[in-house]
């Protein structure tokens, strides 16, 4: 361990060689040419300042004395960017120590337009502008060169959410659902706008090789005037897996004259199809028909059958049929056989 005696020996050893290289030729020499080149960095930097620039600020737009029973559909821009030119010095000065105040839109001051949309031009703020910049500070544009904002006085009705997007789900899954939450919002907007407002779009969106349940927050399509409520929307997509399953259907005669009956070889075919695990004991071959009609085997002119399934349960695809073809013939009975 370091003891007192050791760091003290340490210290002045130290504070020996720093000082024997201070005084040192070398040294003198270096100190030298430093100090002169912060001066003559001093002047250059002077000297540049002296010349004229341009450059960008930007200012803060504020709205106030909103009343509680408007609601603004269409804020106007948060901030104003101003270019302006002077010498550097005074440029130098907004960039470090100046601070511009916001321009504040008196709502009070626009509301008695007719068509709840106001328009703020810069010639009208321009004065509050250049009161926050120096004399010799040249002006040369504001952007926008318009304030603009539109209102609604309470008016607002609720309409469907609509949603915008492709959701493709990885392989053997599929998307079982889309879900919105909530399903409507609340439009608000000028009566003369509100009633060509139908539904509220989401933005588009695109997710690929889903393979679990999705939830996202999705933004609503803005329009211009119009404030819905909520502004986003919670989209839920359930994702479920494939599997196969195989159900024995019968075929069945329909419109067959009294006295005549259909006998298929086989009588019953296999359905194999895929449908969704949450699904799979939903679905039995009582979900599935097989009607074969009279009328379809006298145009045949033949005594094989293509099996066609004349209904299909929702949710199941990739359908197969075994066999695909029967035989069959047109059985005439007596009445008591047949019953």
């Amino acid at each position: 361990m370091i003891n007192r005696r050791n760091i003290k020996r340490i210290y002045l050893i130290t504070a020996r060689k720093v000082k024997d290289f201070l005084l040192s030729d070398k040294s003198r020499e270096f100190l030298i040419f430093l100090f002169f080149f912060f001066i003559a960095s001093g002047f250059w930097l002077l000297q540049t300042l002296n010349n004229d620039y341009e450059t960008e600020f930007s200012i803060p737009v504020r709205l106030k004395g909103v009343p509680n029973n408007v609601v603004i559909t269409s804020e106007p821009s948060s901030e104003l960017h101003i270019r302006v030119k002077d010498k550097g010095t005074v440029l130098l000065n907004y960039m470090l120590g100046k601070s511009f105040f916001p321009i504040t839109l008196d709502f009070s001051d626009y509301k008695g337009n007719d068509d709840n949309h106001v328009r703020v031009y810069s010639s009208q703020f321009e004065k509050r502008l250049l009161s926050q910049l120096n004399v010799s500070t040249k002006l040369l544009s504001v952007k926008p060169d318009t304030l603009e904002y539109i209102y609604s006085t309470g008016a607002s009705k609720l309409v469907p959410v609509r949603f915008q997007g492709t959701v493709s789900a990885g392989r053997q899954y599929y998307i079982s659902d889309t879900i919105c939450k909530p399903d409507s919002v609340l439009a608000y907007a000028p009566e003369g706008a509100l009633d060509t407002i139908t539904a509220a779009y989401t933005q588009k969106v695109k997710f690929e090789d889903v393979s679990d349940t999705l939830k996202r927050q999705i933004p609503l399509l803005t329009r211009k005037g119009v404030k819905f409520v909520p502004a986003s929307v919670e989209m839920l997509f359930p994702v479920d897996i494939y599997t196969e399953k195989t159900v024995e259907v019968p075929l069945r005669g329909v419109n067959f004259p009294a006295g005549k009956v259909l006998r298929a070889f086989p009588s019953k075919v296999n359905v194999t199809f895929q449908v969704g695990l949450s699904h799979f004991r939903q679905i039995s071959a009582s979900d599935f028909h097989i009607n074969v009609s009279y009328e379809e085997l006298l145009k045949l002119g033949s005594d094989k059958y293509t099996v066609k399934l004349k209904s299909v349960p929702k949710g199941v695809n990739q359908i197969r049929i075994n066999p695909e073809q029967v035989d069959f013939l047109i059985e005439q009975v007596t009445p008591e056989y047949d019953n």
